[in-house]
This record gives structure tokens, C-alpha cells and sequence, in this order.
């Protein structure tokens, strides 16, 4: 066990500095180096005071990153946000369901893919976008949309 104050502010803050994280991801990491519980409360205590440990932010941080980047569908974000450590009562509020954004994504996700799919037939590659789709979170009646949204009738033809 690691007995100093200010070894655990350290620690956590060097932390903080590579990516935001949040309280239950921190005092994780504090638990695992080895720090005592009552270090742990305390140090997260100063850094939650310092502003330094926001889980609303990084909810909407995380969000952000999940549908604009990951482009991660509503469920795989909110899967994504809860492994981050996330309450899931944050996660639930900064997640708002909106079927449009869900749409625009997954076409964009499929646009991404298409030259990696070249060499499949029009079946197989429609099988491989549907579960690729599906295990980034979004639902089959947005999948569905997608995949006619996203023109597959030249493919069709062979």
C-alpha cells in the first residue's frame, strides 16, 4: 500500500493528463497501484473540487467523440460511454435518441467502408455492412434504412 497524499495526487493528475477520465475510472487506477481507500476518497474529493473530475462533461465529451468520429450508432455509444466508467444516469442524460443522426452516420460509416469492399459479392458484402453496423450499436430498422439509402443497384445486377 502506498501511504502519501501526494503521491496519489500525482499519480491521478499525470492520469488526467494523457485523456479525461472518470471518478470511477480514476479511483480505479488509484485502487489498482495500490493507494488506501481513504487516500483515494480524498484525492478524488480535490480533484472533483478542482474541477478537475467532471463526469457530465466527459459524458458529453464521450458522445461527441462517438458519434462524429467513431461513428457509433445510439446503443454502441451508450455501451461505449458505460465502459468509460460513466453512471449510467449520465450516460442516460447526455444520450438523446434521434433516429436522423442515427441514419446519417450509418450511411456515412457504409460510404467509409465501400472501397474495402470491393472484392466481395453484392451478398456477402450486404451480410458483412449489416453486422459491421450492428455491432456499432445501431438498430436493424436503421440498418435497413442504410443499406437502401446506400445504393447497392449496380451491385444487384450481378
Amino acid at each position: 500500500m502506498t501511504d502519501s497524499a501526494s503521491e496519489a495526487k500525482l499519480y491521478a493528475l499525470r492520469l488526467l493528463g494523457y485523456r479525461g477520465r472518470s471518478e470511477r475510472e480514476l479511483r480505479d487506477r488509484l485502487d489498482r497501484k495500490g493507494f488506501r481507500p481513504d487516500l483515494i476518497n480524498r484525492t478524488v474529493l480535490q480533484l472533483k473540487q478542482a474541477g478537475l473530475i467532471d463526469d457530465v462533461a466527459l459524458a458529453a465529451n464521450l458522445r461527441r467523440l462517438a458519434f462524429e468520429r467513431r461513428l457509433l450508432g445510439h446503443k454502441g455509444a451508450r455501451s461505449f460511454m458505460l465502459k468509460r466508467g460513466l453512471p449510467l444516469s449520465v450516460v442516460e442524460s447526455a444520450l438523446d435518441y434521434d433516429e436522423g443522426t442515427d441514419l446519417e452516420n450509418a450511411v456515412r460509416f457504409l460510404d467509409k467502408k465501400r472501397t474495402s469492399m470491393e472484392n466481395y459479392t453484392a451478398v456477402e458484402r450486404k451480410r458483412k455492412l449489416w453486422n459491421l453496423l450492428a455491432r456499432r450499436g445501431y438498430s436493424p430498422g436503421v440498418i435497413r434504412k442504410a443499406m437502401r439509402d446506400f445504393n447497392f443497384d449496380e451491385e444487384d445486377g450481378q
